[in-house]
């Protein structure tokens, strides 16, 4: 069996994406640097159910930092899987190097660490954020991502190009895949599932920007995970979209999680984030051409896999901040 190495191995899809191949029988190393990009109750809690599973070592080290090249250069591995990343369009406009550094720096540090351990597979984690402002819809991998419209897409991009020059020099295999809005249990405290489901169990105003009639392609993590593992077979140099296939506007997303929580929400209206795109949709027929995959759960179906696990770890999840 196979031994990779997974960045961002506490966060939300780097978790999953962990166990899944755990269960498969492959080895995982995994770093992260718990950095507090949110609460870190989550990414403890999701770092505790790994370090039980037979396969898996950990160490917290941060990608951004050259000297982690020293710690794995004499390392063999299948190949890495990247997906540390600072996240998030808004925090990035407030402070940009911070994405800088871990999303193209990280990136840089990690191809040169397959560079000279002759790991032949990377895979690096991007964003739909980086198709823009007006993109067709669905969004085919091939419209423009010249354009970003905040920090957090244009480091992105940087990583992209980067991976694409190591394997151009290197001949290092590289598949790019650009996510769009992933949910499901443990999740990600600062997207919009989480906190609806959050706001709405407790009884607390639901916040919303603008008026609720921008829509989102939203993905149950699973599917995003089990695309991740199919894109570690050998493509060449390859840009893929995972996710994004079911679109809905916010509006209906809260009636949605009103009827499985069983519960009405009280929504309140703010102004329009101007870093945020109005829609996303993504175009996944190249995914299913060269991976064969596609997704598996509908949407009700999720949203009611991460309601049933928010009440069974509500004890603590209620109190999770979400801003």
């Amino acid at each position: 069996m196979a031994r990779y190495l997974i960045t961002g191995v506490a966060g939300f899809i780097g978790s999953r994406t962990s166990e899944m191949l755990i269960q498969d029988g492959h080895s995982v190393v995994g770093i992260d640097n718990i950095n507090g990009a949110y609460d870190l109750r989550m990414k403890e809690y999701r770092l505790k159910r790994l370090q039980g599973l037979e396969g898996f070592t950990f160490q917290k080290l941060d990608i951004s930092d050259k000297s982690i090249i020293d710690q794995f250069k004499n390392e063999k591995f299948d190949g890495v899987i990247n997906l540390a990343a600072w996240a998030g369009v808004r925090v990035s406009v407030e402070n940009p190097w911070i994405y800088v550094e871990s999303n193209t720096i990280g990136t840089l540090n990690m191809m040169e660490l397959c560079r000279l351990t002759g790991t032949k597979k990377f895979i690096v984690a991007s964003t739909s954020s980086i198709y823009g402002e007006d993109p067709p819809y669905p969004t085919p991998e091939s419209a423009s991502s010249s354009e970003p419209l905040q920090p957090y897409a244009a480091s992105k991009k940087g990583a992209e190009v980067m991976a694409h020059a190591y394997h151009h020099l290197y001949g290092i295999d590289v598949t790019v895949v650009r996510f769009f809005t992933v949910y499901g249990p443990a999740g990600r405290p600062d997207l919009s599932i989480f906190r609806f489901v959050q706001w709405i169990s407790e009884g607390r105003p639901v916040r919303v920007n603008g008026d609720g009639e921008q829509s989102r392609g939203f993905t149950y993590i699973d599917d995003i995970a089990r695309g991740i593992i199919l894109a570690l077979k050998p493509v060449g140099y390859e840009i893929i979209n995972l996710g994004g296939h079911e679109v809905i506007t916010i509006n209906n997303l809260i009636k949605l999680i009103e009827e499985v929580v069983g519960r009405k929400a009280e929504v309140q209206y703010g102004p329009p984030n101007l870093a945020d795109m109005r829609s996303n949709w993504a175009d996944v027929s190249k995914a299913g051409q060269l991976l064969g995959w596609e997704p598996q759960y509908a949407m009700r179906a999720g949203i009611e896999k991460l309601v049933q696990w928010y009440n069974s770890e509500r004890e603590w999840a209620k109190d999770i901040l979400t801003l």
